[in-house]
């Protein structure tokens, strides 16, 4: 009988060209390497995490200040396991002193201590998150509640899921950072490297499409919306044509700032000063000072002072 009757026949060809496939694309697969970390794991630490820092508003909703304690160190004691894990997987990917896994205890007593470090920092993320919902609740006349902004707002999951993954990034996590992130990203729309520094009261209105590259620096009470990038110039490249990193790619914007909608901001040497307005849709590369407005007008971009008065043609 012909292959055409059977197709399931050609799976051992199909098995052979993809195999060929593998070997040709190394780059591509993970394949006779030390495992690396689950996004299904983290995607469920991350659950875990935010039930220690809006206890009653993510998870059990059937709290009360008698069982608190309890439930705080049994959670805790679940999270140190799954997060010790997957901070193990994270280091000893990268460890080059490390061997078979059963054997690599330098991996295993770093990624417990680093569990630890980061669990010890719960109470000052969640200083800073508390921060963040006042501003959103100040900032916006339709929020109706803090119930409101932590059920539904984009911004308060985004910004939270940062501090939580900048702490491991300053730990010097490799890998785990990124993953967390990029998973609020992906339910949001609202990507935030956790390499760059926020300040606080921090609010992201509406949010879809907000890009924060790795080094920016934000100062406290700035608000941005929806479509603003903070983001690089063309990257600067060696002598042999490769990008070089490390250097500070991303702008600095200062306290009080207001950045609206379709806004764009690049380059590290760009800073915008305390209390400028930048308008929407406005395209800026150059620095500006404290108390700037830059708007666009028709085909025309106008920077004005606090006052109204024009800065540059």
């Amino acid at each position: 009988m012909s292959d055409e009757a059977h197709p399931e026949w050609m799976i051992p060809e199909v098995a052979e060209g993809l195999y060929a496939s593998f070997e040709q694309h190394k780059g591509l697969s993970n394949i006779g390497r030390t495992p690396l970390p689950s996004r299904d794991a983290i995607a469920d630490i991350i659950r875990r995490l935010e039930e220690l820092v809006f206890p009653g508003y993510v998870g059990r909703q059937d709290l009360t200040w008698d069982t608190l304690s309890s439930h705080l160190t049994g959670s805790l004691d679940v999270v140190f396991v799954f997060l010790s894990r997957q901070i193990f997987l994270c280091i000893r990917h990268s460890c080059r002193i490390a061997g078979p896994e059963s054997e690599c205890k330098h991996c295993e007593h770093q990624a417990a201590r680093e569990a630890v470090t980061f669990l010890k920092k719960l109470p000052q993320i969640r200083a800073l998150v508390a921060l963040d919902l006042q501003a959103e609740y100040d900032g916006d006349p339709a929020a109706k509640s803090l119930d409101e902004i932590i059920f539904s707002y984009p911004g308060t999951k985004a910004i939270t899921v940062y501090r939580l993954a900048h702490e491991l990034f300053l730990q010097k996590i490799p890998l785990m950072p990124r993953i967390m992130t990029e998973i609020a990203h992906a339910e949001t729309g609202i990507d935030i490297h956790p390499g760059a520094t926020i300040g606080k009261s921090f609010f992201i209105d509406h949010g879809t499409g907000v890009v924060i590259g790795e080094t920016t620096v934000i100062g406290d009470n700035v608000k941005l919306y929806q479509g603003t990038t903070l983001g690089a110039l063309s990257f600067p490249k060696d002598e042999r044509g490769e990008i070089i990193r490390g250097r500070k790619r991303h702008p600095t914007i200062e306290d009080n700032v207001t950045i609206y909608s379709g806004a764009t901001i690049l380059g590290g040497d760009t800073v915008v000063g305390k209390g400028s307005v930048i308008g929407g849709n406005v395209w800026l590369t150059h620095s500006v000072p404290p108390g700037t407005r830059v708007i666009t007008e028709a085909k025309d971009q106008k920077i004005t002072d606090a006052e109204g008065k024009r800065l540059s043609p």
